[in-house]
């Protein structure tokens, strides 16, 4: 981004949003990227010639996806509430999922991915294997037996939230409060795997939801996953971490010299290793090893298990 005083940072000179560039200058826009790029990398006299601006810009998203999927490591966050459909729409921008929690009582608690199938497609037939077509000859469907049974909280689980604590020690009072209490001797042997209390979830990419149990109904679910960095379509809101600037550039170089004919393999070769190597000194530069937080992680193994 162009510079700008100190005022215009902090106040954006009174126009909303007033913390509209607060922490800008971290990032450089793609419309600086490809600009600084065909300025400095492109012309007669460089590897890089008459190559036209659409080319660099393809090629500079690409390289900003991909330090999306796996490196720069900045992480969105979306707060919604879960209905009686126990339904999660994934954003517009979602790739991958990180972390899912349930926001309860001022806690945040990590949910568990169930590993049961939670949502299925239900063919209607005719009485036997045969199904039964609609007009245009596709099958009909209908929602599934197993959506039923798990939107109206039937379902049976592997999980421990499937079994409440009146169950198993119907003496239990207020069981909730004292969960471990109330099972003393009663989960002897249990599955490690599944030794958990609170709600859990499936993620159906090709619907783009996200299925929970009937135990999520009316809470706060808070998705943390990963973007593809392209903003919904909006270049002018595209930007990328200073730290892989200079990454940006050797991949855009790389990317016109191995898909242009005729430019000698040594010549790709070495726009390649430059690249990787630009990727491996941007990572270091991000990790933020800093002395007070490895001291934290020695002082946590100084621990004695009692």
């Amino acid at each position: 981004m162009a510079y700008i005083n100190q005022k215009q940072y902090y106040t954006n000179n009174g126009v909303n949003p007033t913390n509209n560039n607060w922490g800008s200058f971290q990032y450089v826009s793609l419309k600086n990227l490809v600009n600084n790029f065909l300025l400095m990398y492109e012309g007669n006299h460089e590897m890089v010639n008459n190559v036209n601006r659409f080319k660099v810009l393809f090629f500079a998203k690409r390289g900003i996806q991909e330090l999306n999927y796996d490196a720069l490591k900045e992480i969105k966050a979306l707060e919604l509430k879960v209905y009686d459909d126990l339904k999660f729409v994934l954003p517009s921008d979602y790739v991958n999922w990180v972390k899912l929690s349930l926001f309860k009582d001022n806690v945040i608690r990590d949910l568990v991915e169930n590993i049961q199938v939670q949502s299925a497609t239900q063919y209607i037939q005719t009485g036997s294997s045969a199904f039964t077509y609609d007009a245009s000859d596709n099958v009909n469907t209908q929602t599934s037996s197993l959506d039923t049974s798990r939107t109206d909280g039937s379902l049976k689980s592997i999980y421990l939230n499937d079994v409440r604590e009146e169950a198993v020690n119907p003496g239990c009072n207020n069981c909730e409060d004292d969960i471990y209490q109330s099972k003393i001797g009663a989960r002897y042997g249990l599955n490690t795997e599944t030794a958990n209390f609170n709600p859990t979830f499936t993620i159906d990419k090709a619907n783009g939801v996200i299925n929970f149990d009937s135990t999520m109904a009316n809470q706060q679910c808070i998705l943390q996953y990963i973007s593809d960095g392209m903003e919904n379509g909006n270049d002018s809101n595209i930007k990328v971490n200073k730290l892989f600037e200079d990454y940006l550039y050797a991949y855009i170089k790389y990317s016109i010299l191995n898909n242009k004919f005729g430019v000698q393999e040594y010549i790709v070769n070495r726009a390649r290793k430059d690249k990787q190597a630009l990727l491996r000194n941007a990572k270091i530069r991000l990790n933020n090893i800093h002395p007070s937080r490895l001291l934290m992680n020695l002082r946590g193994e100084n621990k004695w298990i009692k």
